[in-house]
């Protein structure tokens, strides 16, 4: 290889180099602009009284975000509860006999599903739930949320189910250990740690919605009495506040905006982490 070649390639990489470089300093900057923003305008309203109490009536400054803060992790939960074992067993199915043409459609189902629009999952369960049962209902917004949630759960499920070595498989079923002993006892507890990341990604997800709520839970200021009644989450509240004609109700906005974005970073945060532990279980 001549000099002028190698002066040329170095050149060249050096200048990619840069470039990615420079390309990740750009996504970084964007990114912690958004949380600088959101910190710099909510934590002069974050206090502890704002996340104890109740919203004052309209008009009248103060209150807080309990309620919002207590319905979000209801809503949340009730979701992962009706989302999460559809997803899971679903996956089980797709990697262990989805190897066919069913398997094909399901996977791209799901792939077309996760990339619906929210609002459109939302107008689908205002039309399924809500308008039979007559009521806006936090159940109606758990399964609205559910739906978002499945194809996440189900596709990173199966990515982490194909981790697995086909030799711990073999090694169960040559024991004479029935397939489903196999994938229960074996399969699953080998790739719960990627599952369980999985899911924590997809909760992270969908405690951020709002438009599916808005058809859905719709919303209400004071303590939820049932899941058959609306109910108050942290992105209704950002969301009503934010388009108010007052300006505590601004201010509040920012700070449930704030406290929203903590909650996500912390559920992705835990996932980074029991990921990494995973791995390095299994490579232990």
């Amino acid at each position: 290889m001549t000099d002028a070649r190698l002066r040329r390639r170095k050149i060249v990489n050096g200048l990619m180099f840069s470039l990615t470089a420079a390309c990740t300093i750009a996504c970084l900057a964007v990114l912690f602009v958004i949380l600088g923003y959101i910190v710099y305008h909510g934590a002069a309203a974050l206090d502890w009284s704002f996340l104890t109490r109740l919203p004052k009536p309209v008009g009248e400054p103060g209150g807080g975000i309990a309620n919002a803060m207590v319905g979000s992790a209801k809503i949340v939960a009730l979701a992962a509860v009706l989302g999460v074992p559809v997803g899971v067993l679903g996956a089980v199915y797709l990697h262990e006999f989805g190897h066919n043409r069913i398997g094909f459609v399901i996977r791209y189902a799901a792939d077309l599903l996760n990339g619906m629009p929210s609002i459109v999952i939302g107008v689908f369960a205002y039309g399924l739930i809500v308008l039979p049962m007559k009521r806006f209902s936090a159940l109606a917004g758990s399964a609205a949320l559910a739906v978002i949630m499945i194809p996440i759960v189900l596709r990173s499920t199966e990515e982490f189910l194909r981790l697995v070595p086909a030799s711990l498989r073999e090694a169960g079923l040559a024991l004479g250990v029935p397939r489903w002993k196999v994938i229960l006892l074996v399969v699953i507890p080998s790739a719960w740690g990627g599952i369980l990341t999985g899911i924590l990604l997809a909760v992270s997800r969908i405690a951020g919605e709002s438009a599916p709520l808005i058809f859905t839970a719709f919303g209400n200021r004071f303590w939820d009495n049932g899941w058959l009644n609306p109910m108050s989450a942290l992105p209704l509240t950002i969301y009503t506040y934010a388009i108010s004609p007052y300006e505590d109700w601004h201010r509040q906005a920012w700070a449930a905006a704030m406290v929203l974005v903590l909650v996500v970073l912390a559920g992705n945060v835990l996932a980074r982490l029991l990921m990494r532990g995973g791995r390095g279980a299994s490579n232990a």
